[in-house]
């Protein structure tokens, strides 16, 4: 039996409880300082509430203020906070966690730097003073945690920079149904997670617009087809800028898949189909965490300064940019299709 302390408690993390705890470890899940009702409720019934699901009976739990106690004896550390956390999590946490306890993290998303080039959440945490020493590690992949917490077969993948403990790592959370791969390649599996949330934003503008056409509920699927090929298309441009190996677009495109279906993402991007302003569509999400937000204005800013360096063309990235201009400049939902056409001769 190994202990690994779970630091912040949302859904992600909170699901991966499941697997790790019926492998027979011990768990302990802390919250962050916006997590408290969520730990209260949990040491009263177990019961999460965004969650909406009983985590098992057993699982210790901790408010930030205990964190250090949590982490004590501690054989690995899960990171579970969304990407408006890294800022915390580098100046709290990190300084915390002994040099010889692997850290694997949940976050997914891309910081844009001056020059435009991308750095993924391990490497920017690799940087702050207290990251230096630590084994940073990450997941990926088309997986929700609802259906992780229900046990449906869910496949993602580890990476790191070392494969010993990545092993190490896979033998703590794989389980029957939570099938993991390994990769040392971590820009490529980061980048191509990240930007699933960009895109999906972008295929769920026209489920909006269909309903804004014949009313809610109202489904058309070549086009959400259209503007899911035409986003891995650009997912997989952005990946080779970055240097990822090319298979790491099959994380990228199954998260895709999974985030068009349902969850924060695919409600503001059906909002703005119907035709609400960003501003309106994020009124009426007030109190919702829209990460999809963050990585388009963060990877379309990119975009826009490697094209000023004549390092590529933002023209090459249309619904990106399409994305980037309704939330950031006002602009309506006028999909691009034309821009989306090319010509191939073999």
């Amino acid at each position: 039996m190994s202990v690994i302390t779970f630091i912040g408690a949302g859904v992600m993390a909170s699901a991966l409880t499941f697997p790790t705890f019926e492998n027979g470890h011990e768990i302990r899940l802390v919250g962050t300082p916006l997590d408290r009702e969520i730990i209260d409720e949990l040491k009263k019934s177990n019961y999460h509430l965004n969650l909406k699901r009983t985590l098992h009976d057993g699982i210790k739990y901790y408010q930030v203020e205990d964190m250090e106690k949590a982490i004590e004896g501690a054989d690995a550390i899960l990171g579970g906070v969304s990407s408006f956390g890294v800022d915390w999590f580098a100046e709290e946490v990190l300084p915390k966690i002994p040099r010889e306890i692997p850290l694997i993290t949940v976050t997914k998303g891309m910081i844009d730097q001056e020059d435009g080039t991308m750095l993924t959440y391990p490497e920017f945490w690799e940087s702050c003073p207290g990251g230096q020493g630590l084994s940073f590690n990450a997941i990926g992949g088309p997986c929700t945690s609802y259906e992780l917490a229900d046990k449906d077969h869910s496949a993602v993948a580890f990476c790191g920079r070392d494969m010993k403990t990545l092993r190490f790592l896979k033998d703590l959370f794989e389980a029957p149904y939570y099938h993991v791969s390994l990769s040392t390649d971590v820009v490529g599996v980061e980048c191509s997670v990240a930007l699933k949330n960009a895109y999906a934003l972008g295929v769920t503008l026209a489920v909006g617009l269909a309903e804004k056409r014949e009313g809610e509920g109202a489904i058309h699927y070549n086009s959400q087809a259209a503007l899911f090929g035409q986003g891995v298309k650009e997912m997989r441009k952005l990946l080779d800028l970055v240097g990822g190996h090319p298979d790491n677009i099959v994380y990228g495109a199954g998260d895709l898949y999974v985030t068009v279906f349902g969850g924060r993402t695919r409600r503001i991007g059906t909002l703005l189909g119907r035709g609400l302003s960003f501003d309106e569509a994020m009124e009426t999400l007030k109190g919702v965490t829209l990460e999809s937000i963050v990585i388009s204005t963060r990877m379309a800013r990119a975009v826009k300064k490697l094209d000023a360096a004549g390092k590529l063309k933002k023209e090459e990235f249309p619904l990106l940019m399409h994305v980037d201009q309704i939330i950031n400049e006002g602009k309506e939902v006028d999909i691009p299709w034309k821009a989306f056409e090319e010509e191939y001769n073999a």
